[in-house]
């Protein structure tokens, strides 16, 4: 009769875990698509698949867009490059430059754009030889892109000498064709 009883025992022993464990399993099947969530335990190295930045910014900020015409040298040793620059709803101009004469000069950099309006930046250039930059104030852009040009000219201080380089923003297309 003993071992009877530990039968029986044992039986109604899994019939009362057996139901315990299906039931804190869950049915199969009854888990909601809403509730998947993915691992925190992904590699910390890893890049992030969310968006850092909002629309329309790349790297640091706004995208700069730049028309520049050909990097220019003078005989003189002068070296410059000039540009219309536009980020977002501003407008300006830049030169690009390096002084290799030996001596001080004056520049001014034009910024025309439409309707006849021109935004001019007087840049006193050093004797160094290191390339360097020189920028109109930035202004909200109006109409056309296209319209826009830049102009830097190059000449002795004091207006004692000749003008030494012209440097534009847009240049002529080549011919040939």
């Amino acid at each position: 009769m003993n071992i009877r009883l530990l039968a029986l025992a044992g039986v109604a022993a899994c019939a009362i875990a057996l139901p315990l464990a299906v039931a804190s399993a869950g049915p199969v099947g009854d888990q909601d698509a809403d509730d998947v969530r993915p691992s925190r335990r992904a590699d910390a190295k890893a890049p992030s698949a969310e968006p850092t930045d909002p629309p329309g910014l790349l790297g640091l900020g706004l995208a700069t867009a730049a028309r520049c015409g050909p990097e220019l040298t003078s005989p003189d040793g002068i070296e410059a490059q000039t540009c219309v620059m536009t980020q977002g709803e501003t407008t300006w101009a830049r030169t690009y430059y390096r002084n290799v004469t030996g001596g001080a000069l004056d520049s001014v950099l034009s910024l025309m754009g439409p309707g006849g309006r021109t935004l001019q930046m007087r840049c006193m250039i050093g004797t160094d030889d290191e390339p360097a930059t020189c920028e109109t104030p930035r202004e909200r852009t109006r109409g056309n892109l296209d319209a826009y040009t830049a102009v830097a000219e190059f000449a002795a201080r004091a207006g004692q000498g000749p003008l030494l380089l012209r440097s534009g923003s847009n240049s002529g297309a080549p011919a040939g064709g």
